[in-house]
This record gives structure tokens, C-alpha cells and sequence, in this order.
């Protein structure tokens, strides 16, 4: 389990990265609602905690493509693999993210440690 901040640190509307390995973006919607997926866009290396969020997708900053924040699933390409989501708790007011067993899908040349 990750600390991500406590939640009146992160504002409805905000994200934030975490660095793991691989990072993890956290959201917290206008709506209220907490999500945690991969940070990397599966497509090229872009860190989708600065991407822009609408409903429940979020955009990559670079080629467009979105993911959605419940499941991780991607609506269309350039990104073909969907990026893994995490379960996300508030406990004692911090924001806390159990990762995936899942394996990650990251973009070409990209472990989960970083570059090749």
C-alpha cells in the first residue's frame, strides 16, 4: 500500500504522481471521486497525471488517446493497451493506493523501473 498525500491536499480536479515503480497517477475528480491507474500513457512515455480529466477519462497530454479512470480500459489509438487500476482507500484522512497484482502495459522502450 502507497501513502499518496492526505486528502485535503489534493484538490477536486487535481492529480498527482507517484513515484513508484512504475509511477501511479492519483485523481480526484470535481465529483469527488478517488482513481488510481498507471501514470504512462501506454503508448509513448506521457504521464497521464497531466492529462486533462472529463467524467471519468482522463486524455494523454500527447497523441489524445483517453483511459478510463474505474477500469483503465483506452478508447482509442494511438494507445491500444489499457493501463492497470488500483484500488484507492482514505484512511486517518490520507489517501492511500493498494496496487495491482496485474503485470503493467507500458510504451515501447520503458520497464518498470524506467528506461531500457
Amino acid at each position: 500500500m502507497h501513502k499518496a498525500c492526505p486528502l485535503s491536499e489534493l484538490a477536486p480536479g487535481e492529480a498527482l504522481r507517484l513515484d513508484t515503480a512504475p509511477p501511479i497517477a492519483v485523481f480526484h475528480t470535481e465529483e469527488g471521486e478517488l482513481f488510481a491507474i498507471d501514470d504512462t500513457c501506454t503508448h509513448q512515455d506521457a504521464s497521464l497525471a497531466d492529462g486533462y480529466v472529463e467524467d471519468c477519462w482522463v486524455e494523454c497530454p500527447l497523441h489524445a488517446s483517453k483511459f478510463n479512470l474505474r477500469t483503465g480500459s483506452v478508447d482509442a489509438p494511438p494507445a491500444k493497451l489499457p493501463v492497470r487500476h488500483h484500488e484507492v482507500k482514505v484512511v486517518d484522512g490520507d489517501i492511500m493506493v493498494i496496487e495491482s497484482d496485474e503485470a503493467p502495459n507500458l510504451p515501447p522502450g520503458l520497464t518498470a523501473e524506467g528506461h531500457i
